[in-house]
């Protein structure tokens, strides 16, 4: 089962590094795009006038045997979501944290098993945007968030969030500003407001994938260190059973060993 674990994080690590370089592309695009061309409309910018609901999905773990990885990020978006202004929902990626954040009274609207491979991500993803452009375009959200956990240093992860939507003038602004790698930019081909909005949903797509690939790589980070503790409290156990047997098995034959001999004492005597 280690090997296992260790060998699923490579992959989710290589899925994570490759969606980079796929992310960048996508805002250079953007950034040819909307120099030319104004603000795309509602509902990718915030509506005004309107109050809906502060939404997250949050990505935890069907599975057991990993440690605090389901507790920390659910606390963790809990204690967040707390501290905004407005109703909050969420959208959960895993049984487990389903379970704490229910505990905790945080309103769910839908639950979503864990991909178990690469290739499973993408239809979640998929469902996951879908189901937010339905509720944003009949007023139920405006404020989309991401809570899952990232991988730092060796088999630790930490808990992040993202500001999924709404795209504000700050976002596009910053995307507008990005560099072109030559001196020649690219021209847009077709209607540059569809182009916009084809790109922003890859943008999109492209965060909740990663959002889930880090939590997926954290959670079998967790789990392999999990494993490891478990394999040295089992060692140290059985290294403490073995010195109590052979400290017990030494006394009593020692007590047999002084039972004979003063059995002989007595018969000599």
């Amino acid at each position: 089962m280690k090997s296992l674990a260790a060998s699923t994080i490579g992959q989710y690590e290589k899925s994570v590094l490759a969606l980079a370089d796929y992310q960048r592309t996508i805002e250079l695009g953007l950034s040819v795009c909307l120099r030319r061309n104004a603000l795309p409309p509602p509902p990718l910018t915030k509506p005004q006038g309107r109050a809906g609901a502060i939404s997250a999905i949050v990505f935890g773990s069907d599975q057991g045997m990993v440690g605090q990885f389901n507790d920390q990020i659910a606390d963790f978006a809990i204690k967040t979501l707390a501290a905004m202004p407005g109703k909050a929902i969420a959208w959960v990626v895993g049984e487990r944290a389903r379970a704490r954040l229910d505990d905790a009274g945080m309103p769910l609207i839908a639950l979503f098993p864990v991909p178990n491979s690469v290739k499973a991500i993408t239809p979640l993803i998929a469902r996951i945007l879908d189901d937010c452009e339905n509720r944003r375009d009949r007023g139920e959200i405006d404020e989309f968030y991401l809570f899952y956990n990232r991988p730092t240093s060796g088999t630790a992860c930490a808990p992040v969030s993202q500001r999924l939507l709404p795209l504000d003038e700050i976002w596009f602004s910053e995307r507008a500003a990005l560099p072109w790698p030559t001196a020649n930019l690219p021209e847009i081909i077709g209607n540059a407001t569809m182009t916009i909005r084809a790109l922003i949903r890859e943008y999109l797509f492209v965060s909740l994938f990663r959002a889930c690939a880090e939590s997926l790589a954290s959670e079998n980070s967790s789990r392999l260190s999990a494993m490891r503790r478990a394999e040295k409290n089992i060692d140290e156990l059985m290294e403490e059973l073995n010195r109590s047997f052979h400290q017990l098995r030494q006394s009593g034959i020692d007590s047999e060993l002084f039972d004979v001999i003063s059995g002989y004492e007595s018969l000599v005597k």
